[in-house]
């Protein structure tokens, strides 16, 4: 059975747009941003005890911040409303795109043995991070060029989402106390998400490995660490190895069923779903009906890995672009079914940032 059935017995051998949707960089409330008294030196005055009391040097400390000053773009960007004018359709469309499904292949071939090494140790589907990769920064193509500690402490200064960036900038400062990276090339978002999929700094502690063994945890120029990084954070959110995503299914005339309706695969084919490629469905596991845009649109059944997925985003479109370019990267072709053509804005994607 290939990489669509549940159990899978053999192998198969963007543009700032696409990765602001991705990464759900939406608009904060409106409210004033406080910054408090002493100005920025003040801040980073009162953040040094903080700092040492979680092991961080002076020469760390001082080399982090030599020339740093608040950067107005960063606070700009808090201030702006993002305009998410894609339908779902729209946002697939370019999220899979065949530029993005040929640069997909391309790094694929490129890296295989490393994806190989990563599925076999995480039990994480090689194409799944192929996805992630590929919608978080295009493969490496643009992972942000703001300095990360610059742009954490200015949203820190600004006390913007209250000690959110505080922390962040803490966990930013101990990645290069450990000489992971250093200040130079430690760059990431305006909102500090780092390397070639968009880890935010307590993520870089919690889940990023040294997988190419050379003693660093970088996911910035090593594309194995950035794999096996990836594979790690699906494999500890609950990825269920040997088991896909899920399906595109076609409904049978007639079928009532709410989206959300889960059910074991054995009980949606004895209700008349059916695969939408042909192949059956599985003896064993559970799908929950997903219908994005209602029954006009492409339908699918999705397993608890649909949900690891949106671990890494909490966004529908998002997931589905993860699941369905690493599908298309692994040879598998287009949806059957074409996404309604409307004007209703889907739901922006909720998430700040990687974390």
């Amino acid at each position: 059975m290939g990489h669509r059935g549940l159990f899978r017995t053999r192998n198969l051998g963007v543009a700032m747009l696409v990765m602001a949707m991705a990464l759900g960089l939406g608009a904060p409330p409106r409210a004033a941003l406080a910054t408090p008294q002493g100005g920025f030196a003040g801040f980073v005055a009162a953040l040094w005890p903080e700092a040492k009391a979680k092991g961080i040097s002076r020469q760390t400390f001082e080399a982090a911040f030599a020339g740093v000053t608040p950067d107005p773009d960063v606070i700009a960007k808090t201030r702006k409303q993002a305009e998410f004018t894609k339908t779902i359709g729209q946002y697939l469309g370019s999220a899979v795109s065949e530029k993005r499904i040929d640069n997909g292949t391309d790094h694929y071939r490129q890296w295989a043995p490393w994806l190989a090494r990563a599925e076999a140790k995480y039990g994480v589907d090689r194409y799944v991070i192929m996805g992630v990769w590929g919608l978080e920064t295009n493969f490496g193509g643009f992972a942000g060029n703001d300095y990360v500690v610059r742009s954490l402490a200015t949203l820190a200064y600004a006390n913007y989402r209250g000690t959110y960036f505080r922390h962040e900038l803490l966990a930013a400062l101990a990645i290069l106390e450990a000489r992971h990276i250093d200040p130079a090339h430690m760059t990431g978002s305006w909102a500090g998400a780092m390397g070639q999929t968009q880890f935010m700094p307590s993520s870089f502690k919690s889940y990023a490995v040294d997988f190419d063994g050379d003693g660093r945890r970088d996911i910035w120029t090593s594309v194995p660490d950035a794999i096996g990084s990836t594979a790690n954070y699906l494999h500890k959110h609950g990825w269920v190895a040997g088991e896909t995503w899920g399906y595109e299914v076609r409904l049978p005339e007639g079928f009532a069923a709410s989206e959300g309706t889960r059910a074991g695969f054995g009980t949606w084919a004895a209700r008349g779903l059916r695969r939408a490629d042909g192949g059956a469905m599985p003896d064993n596991g559970t799908g929950t009906l997903l219908m994005p845009s209602g029954r006009r649109g492409p339908v699918f059944l999705v397993t608890p890995n649909f949900r690891v997925i949106k671990s890494y985003n909490n966004s529908t479109s998002y997931a589905l672009g993860v699941a369905l370019l690493g599908d298309r990267i692994a040879g598998w072709g287009p949806l059957s079914t074409a996404w309604p053509v409307v004007t209703a804005q889907p739901p922006a994607p909720k998430r700040l940032a990687k974390d």
